[in-house]
């Protein structure tokens, strides 16, 4: 979290004093860019979506066309798929894949790239095809055959990211790649050279969708097989999406700003549009807007309530804050201190705010599983916060059963559901209160991604153990040893999540997809640093690139 530590003295009756750490996060980098944002024309919006209504049609005849010539299929799936149009077309590609799956198209010839593509595009959306139709790139001798097929060995690859347990051609593929890719990425004469580099920090499975589409439509208006009619509707696309989400943030922000959080309760994080972002990692697309405001702002409270937690509170506090969330109504405020009661009203007013909306689509019953998941984190929060209070280092199983709740996963993706639309059921909330295998992958990867990139700052200004400490101490191993350990628990994660992606589902793919989306946001997130506490340079392009500046036409 922060590497300045600092505390503050708060006077107490009796003329005691309770001595408060504070970790001097920095403000928001935003100001109020966002509150003015005024929407766009509706004529000229009007315009452009009847252009590209136009640009679907055009280009549905020419997917069609395509049908004929299963390799140039697939590149156009993958293609769509890249651009972030594939929710326009979501007919088209299932039906395009089962065919070519129960045909075993292009599964069998000798090319390397078209084979690998089949692969993960299948995979991607839940066929489990077979990893076998890859020894045919193994020489007699069972290692795979040296190639200067850069799309090849790019493809395969990124479909090795796809992997599930057991599948050791696969592990065997990565390694394979990885070790020519950089290679590749390093020699001048390398023509895919950017695409590389890219692939070898940001694999497609881990990319966060809206953000690798708005890097590729600036790749693929330069390639060969550019589609001009796909292009044009990718960019427009883009643009009028983007439109949207600006919309969605400005109400977002006067919303944030009305609650005057930064300077009421200056010692937690000011990070409202950080949180849009994530929230548009895990849903971008038109139809999941009521969605996407939802969590925003949940998660933005989750932010707030984390901070008084780990950095404000008392125990004594701590206590009361617990059991007022337990009960969860206004009378519980009465006996909070006046920070507390500043949040606790805040939540309160959130979680009403969204019962009054989805109440009149008849989904009242879900803002019920928002709240159990909520209460269900404060406690996990009271766990850590004992634990710091009594110096307390668990075990490093007693440390991931709360942790892991204390990574925010279970609620958000509980909360996620609730605005999603009529696919969603009562059996999906109590699916996700079972702690399935996929929700657990998914803390997994939030909780250690986060622990490695943030423990040394937290550690400096006063915090609970994080698995890091934990597992030195348990296991008497090396800090960089203990990094090691944990990537590859979180690449243990991934096949779990990959696994679970695959049919029959345990629950609509929609549904899945948030949760996959939740572990990709939090990849980027936390890629070379805890890009949400400390906002640097990485985290303001994407920023950018996603919430401030339109795609060129």
């Amino acid at each position: 979290m922060s590497t300045q530590v600092s505390q503050e003295v708060v006077p107490k009756a009796h003329h005691n004093e309770i001595i408060r750490r504070t970790a001097n996060y920095h403000p928001s980098i935003w100001g109020d860019q966002f509150i003015s944002h005024l929407p766009k024309d509706k004529v000229h919006e009007a315009i452009e979506l009847q252009e590209i209504e136009k640009l679907r049609e055009q280009f549905k005849r020419e997917l069609l066309a395509a049908a004929s010539n299963s390799s140039q299929q697939l590149d156009l799936i993958d293609a769509i798929q890249r651009l972030g149009v594939a929710y326009h077309f979501e007919t088209e590609i299932e039906e395009a894949l089962q065919h070519i799956y129960n045909n075993r198209i292009d599964m069998e010839d000798d090319d390397l790239y078209n084979t690998a593509l089949g692969f993960r595009l299948l995979r991607q959306h839940g066929y489990n095809v077979s990893c076998d139709i890859f020894n045919k790139f193994k020489d007699d001798k069972g290692y795979f055959k040296q190639s200067n097929d850069v799309r090849g060995i790019l493809g395969l690859y990124e479909a090795a990211h796809l992997a599930v347990h057991g599948e050791d051609i696969l592990d065997e593929a990565l390694a394979f790649t990885t070790i020519h890719l950089k290679s590749m990425a390093s020699s001048p004469n390398c023509p895919l050279t950017a695409k590389v580099s890219h692939a070898l920090k940001q694999p497609i499975q881990r990319g966060v969708p809206r953000l690798e589409s708005r890097r590729y439509i600036s790749i693929y208006q330069d390639e060969p097989s550019c589609n001009k009619t796909l292009l044009r509707l990718a960019k427009l696309n883009f643009n009028l999406v983007q439109e949207l989400h600006k919309e969605e943030l400005a109400e977002i922000t006067r919303w944030w700003k009305g609650l005057d959080f930064a300077r009421r309760l200056p010692f937690a994080r000011d990070r409202v549009v950080e949180c849009f972002f994530w929230i548009v990692g895990v849903y971008f697309e038109p139809q999941y807007s009521l969605a996407r405001k939802i969590l925003t702002k949940v998660i933005a409270m989750t932010s707030i309530i984390d901070d008084i937690y780990d950095v404000y509170g008392t125990l004594e506090e701590l206590e009361l804050f617990t059991e007022a969330i337990d009960r969860w109504d206004t009378k519980s405020m009465d006996q909070l201190p006046d920070y507390m009661k500043i949040c606790y009203e805040a939540l309160l007013n959130v979680f009403s705010e969204i019962e009054e909306k989805v109440a009149k689509e008849g989904w009242s019953y879900r803002v019920h599983y928002g709240k159990d998941a909520m209460k269900v984190l404060v406690h996990a929060y009271f766990n850590e916060a004992k634990w710091f209070h009594e110096n307390h280092i668990p075990t490093m199983e007693e440390y991931m059963q709360v942790a892991l709740v204390t990574s925010g996963y279970s609620m958000l993706t509980t909360v996620s559901f609730i605005g999603m639309g009529d696919m969603v059921t009562k059996q999906a909330f109590d699916w996700v209160f079972n702690h399935p295998k996929i929700i657990r992958a998914s803390e997994t990867i939030g909780r250690l991604l986060d622990d490695v990139k943030s423990h040394k700052f937290e550690q400096e200004r006063g915090h609970a153990a994080s698995g890091v400490e934990c597992y030195i101490r348990q296991y008497g191993l090396s800090e960089q040893e203990v990094y090691k350990e944990f990537h590859m628990q979180v690449v243990n994660a991934w096949k779990d999540i990959n696994e679970e992606c695959l049919k029959p589902t345990a629950v609509p793919t929609p549904l899945l997809e948030r949760i996959l989306n939740l572990s990709r946001v939090i990849d980027v997130i936390y890629k070379e640093e805890d890009g949400y506490t400390h906002v640097g340079k990485v985290m303001k392009n994407n920023v950018a690139s996603l919430l401030i500046n339109s795609v060129p036409i």
